[in-house]
């Protein structure tokens, strides 16, 4: 069961593995978004413009985390500084196997509402301003018609993938051909499939039309290699961008705000119950375009503004951390696997986070065991510190996200990848993500915690499979309650001689179990798809 493991388990740090990393040389280029990844031992080089490479940290610098050991690294003050473009990259909406092309769907990214649909008369995924020029009805409430167009709900206004409008009801065919008049177009983003994630480009303008050639979304190999697994899973949680990337690259919570979720390293001397220890984490490069940093042996790196991604090999027999001898070693030295999160900010107080765990062994886990199954566990992962960092959000903005360094005391090692991405955002873009004017600093009000921890309107309407598996069980439910209350009414209907009290014994039995099943699935089915709250003062 070590695939499950390693593919249930959301953060990746502190796995009770060997890790074997392997120092590359990184050059700058000129700035580009695509990348490879090699296996495991390679990270590629950023494709940047040159940039300085950030100075050590003085007691004078303009960021202060008071750091016994600090990471070596810190902004410099340039006012001539390049500063980093949101606006000009791409961004992920959502795995392709999570889209349905039957229908619209209706997406948030920056901000922006835009509709993703099927074209099939072009065999290609498309993304619009989900406002119809007409009179700004959401494009994602309407329907695909019989010649593969988009309509509008409200007046039926029909697109084609290019964004022209090809019929218009109310215009009378032998009248002015208004259909054809630039004002009638819908809006239409730059989109390209990647890795199997769809993504967009947030610029509709005319020389962004074929940004693909000459920027291209970030590569992953390995979710495009069959050796590796690749099952997807996507949730959309109530805090922000800054704040989802930061948690991700902290591996000091996992053992305190996942307790008892996954199997980490134990330290040789166990201080507490659940067994922190120090972690070592140091730069390798940073600039522009993010940061490669260094974890013990775990290699991570940062691709700005929204991928996050770890290699490691496995060495070590995890059943008594024991190194494996002889050809097992050389066996266990191909076992590969990656765990890639690529974030989204959605609106202020609102991201989204997609994560794929790639493997090169036992694929065949994966084949067999349906998805939602692993997302039970990836969401109550989730679920665990997704409180904690909705309510440290509204103390960051209290205090002002640049001010962050002076907020927060992080004085460990084990916080150098979380002040690495803050110094990161101080220096490109002052602190802060910039919605380009759109939003202003106020975050939306704090939900009572049955929405807070919401897990259908997040993940399971835009999984497929656990929407699946949600109909499904419901489903069954209801039969086991049908087949109870059929069953005793056919004990009751039976005439008391037709019947012998053995056989009215059994029945009255399985009635009994249909019922209490049906209770127990309605119990099971409301945990896993809609709310199972989290205490960490009773785990």
């Amino acid at each position: 069961m070590e695939a499950l493991l390693l593919s249930s388990v959301s953060p990746f740090y502190n796995t009770p593995l060997k890790l074997k990393y392997n120092r590359t040389h990184f050059t700058a280029k000129p700035k580009l978004l695509s990348f490879h990844f090699s296996p495991l031992s390679t990270l590629s080089s950023f494709s940047s413009k040159p940039s300085k490479l950030f100075t050590t940290l003085s007691p004078s610098s303009q960021v202060s985390t008071e750091a016994t050991d600090p990471p070596e690294t810190e902004p410099e003050t340039n006012s001539q500084e390049e500063k980093f473009d949101w606006f000009s990259q791409w961004y992920p909406l959502m795995p392709v196997c999570d889209l349905d092309k039957r229908v619209p769907h209706a997406k948030k990214v920056l901000g922006l509402d835009v509709v993703v649909w099927w074209d099939r008369n072009e065999n290609e995924w498309r993304v619009f301003a989900d406002a119809c020029p007409h009179r700004l009805a959401p494009l994602s409430e309407g329907r695909i018609d019989q010649w593969g167009r988009l309509q509008c709900p409200y007046h039926g206004w029909c697109f084609s993938g290019s964004g022209d409008c090809k019929f218009i009801p109310q215009a009378p065919p032998d009248g002015p051909p208004v259909h054809t008049s630039k004002k009638a177009c819908a809006a239409v983003y730059p989109s390209a499939v990647q890795n199997g994630i769809l993504w967009f480009w947030p610029d509709i303008a005319p020389q962004c039309k074929d940004i693909i050639k000459t920027k291209k979304p970030p590569h992953i190999p390995e979710l495009d290699d069959p050796s590796f697994t690749k099952m997807f899973g996507s949730r959309d949680v109530p805090y922000g961008y800054e704040v989802l990337m930061e948690n991700l690259m902290d591996p000091a919570h996992l053992t305190y705000a996942h307790y008892g979720m996954m199997r980490t390293r134990k330290p040789k001397v166990m201080l507490d119950r659940e067994g922190g220890r120090p972690i070592k984490i140091s730069f390798e490069k940073i600039d522009i375009n993010g940061f490669i940093a260094k974890q013990d042996s775990e290699s991570a790196k940062f691709l700005a503004p929204c991928v996050f991604v770890v290699y490691f090999d496995l060495l070590e027999n995890q059943e008594n951390g024991s190194a494996s001898s002889g050809g097992a070693e050389e066996k266990l030295k191909q076992r590969r696997v990656a765990m890639i999160f690529i974030c989204a900010p959605v609106s202020p107080g609102n991201s989204r986070v997609i994560w794929a765990f790639p493997r090169n062994f036992q694929i065949w886990i994966d084949k067999v065991v349906p998805r939602w199954i692993f997302h039970i566990g990836q969401n109550l992962i989730l679920d665990s510190d997704l409180c904690l960092l909705h309510v440290e959000e509204r103390k960051i903005m209290a205090v002002g996200p640049a001010n962050w360094q002076k907020a927060c005391f992080v004085p460990t090692k084990s916080d150098n990848l979380v002040v690495g991405f803050r110094m990161w955002l101080k220096k490109y873009s002052g602190g802060q993500f910039n919605w380009g004017g759109k939003f202003d600093a106020t975050l939306p009000p704090t939900l009572p915690r049955e929405q807070l921890m919401d897990r259908y309107w997040s993940h399971v309407v835009n999984c497929k499979s656990c929407n699946a598996a949600h109909k499904s069980l419901n489903a069954l439910e209801v039969i086991l309650q049908v087949v109870s209350v059929v069953s005793v009414g056919i004990v009751a209907a039976t005439k008391q001689n037709a019947m012998s009290m053995a056989t009215r014994a059994t029945i009255v039995s399985f009635a009994v179990i249909c019922f209490a099943a049906s209770k127990w699935l309605s119990h099971f089915v409301y945990k896993t798809f809609h709310y199972h709250d989290y205490n960490h003062a009773l785990r």
